[in-house]
């Protein structure tokens, strides 16, 4: 007879999404031995393993695959029951979950976030940042609510909604050989040293990744945390830059940079929403997609 209760199939998704018991446990603010004592609870009353042990961490069995997506089912009625049974008491509370680009995390998404939050009180916001590739797959697992993500990336059955329009371009000091192109190929910026954002940003893996399957090494002298770091050092000639237009557009009106569209196909960079189905969000996630549009 399986004994589940919400708080064990809880754990269970941190700990499937982490990828590490230890990680898992303190995203469900449990103490590791009691995460570890449920998680051998939840297998013995199954009567089969549920994770897969290894050095790197564990992964979820078949078994473990297929309970996920009760949980998740299981996990998000729940919320929706919390959200309408709130209503009868004069509040609202519930959790939101967001995975984002780095683009539109950083340059699109603090200001309405902001007002939404302000008029919401009992709404928490969980948001992650990963590459666009990524966010499709966590929104169709049911791990986000709902995505932000660059609209040349297939979303499959996933139902999408505009957001904001924006693309790659090149960001340069003035007076440097390439200020002055109408437009310049993301391969001859590769012939240049570059400065960037931190490693583990989603734009940085995603350039990475362009820079490889163009056979081209980045050539970062520095990476940086924010965006207006890495535009002073442009501004300093320490290397070119690969930006958002929005965000290059707003540096060069403060600094001494020229801002050099990308002819490469992959430049346009208009971001979309993506979703499972709207009806079936809570109404104060519809209501943050709402105002973000």
């Amino acid at each position: 007879m399986l004994r589940f209760d919400l708080v064990d199939l809880g754990l269970f998704r941190h700990v499937v999404e982490a990828g590490s018991i230890t990680h898992g446990a303190e995203r469900a603010h449990l103490a590791l031995a009691a995460a570890s004592a449920r998680i051998r609870a939840m297998e013995e009353s199954l009567g089969a393993a549920l994770l897969t042990r290894g050095r790197q961490g564990v992964s979820p069995t078949p078994a473990g695959r297929a309970l996920l997506g009760h949980a998740r089912a299981i996990l998000a009625a729940a919320e929706r029951l919390r959200e309408e049974m709130a209503a009868y008491s004069g509040g609202a509370a519930g959790q939101i979950r967001v995975v984002a680009n780095t683009h539109a995390l950083i340059e699109f998404l603090p200001a309405p976030l902001s007002d939404f939050l302000a008029s919401h009180p009992g709404i928490a916001v969980e948001i992650e940042e990963r590459t666009s590739d990524e966010i499709v797959g966590l929104v169709a697992e049911g791990v986000a609510d709902f995505g932000i993500l660059s609209g040349t990336v297939d979303t499959g059955r996933l139902a999408t909604i505009p957001f904001r329009e924006d693309r790659f371009v090149l960001v340069a000091a003035r007076g440097d050989p390439l200020a002055e192109r109408p437009e310049v190929a993301f391969a001859e910026v590769l012939e240049r040293e570059l400065v960037g954002l931190d490693r583990r940003s989603a734009i940085s893996r995603f350039l990475v990744e362009k820079a490889a399957r163009a056979g081209r090494p980045m050539r970062l002298r520095a990476q940086l945390r924010g965006f207006d770091a890495v535009c002073r050092l442009v501004e300093a000639r320490v290397g070119l830059a690969i930006l958002p237009e929005s965000t290059a557009l707003r540096a060069a009106r403060t600094l001494a940079l020229a801002v050099v569209p990308l002819s490469d196909p992959w430049a346009r960079r208009d971001l979309t929403l993506c979703l499972r189905t709207l009806d079936a969000l809570p109404p104060f996630t519809r209501a943050l997609i709402d105002r973000l549009r």
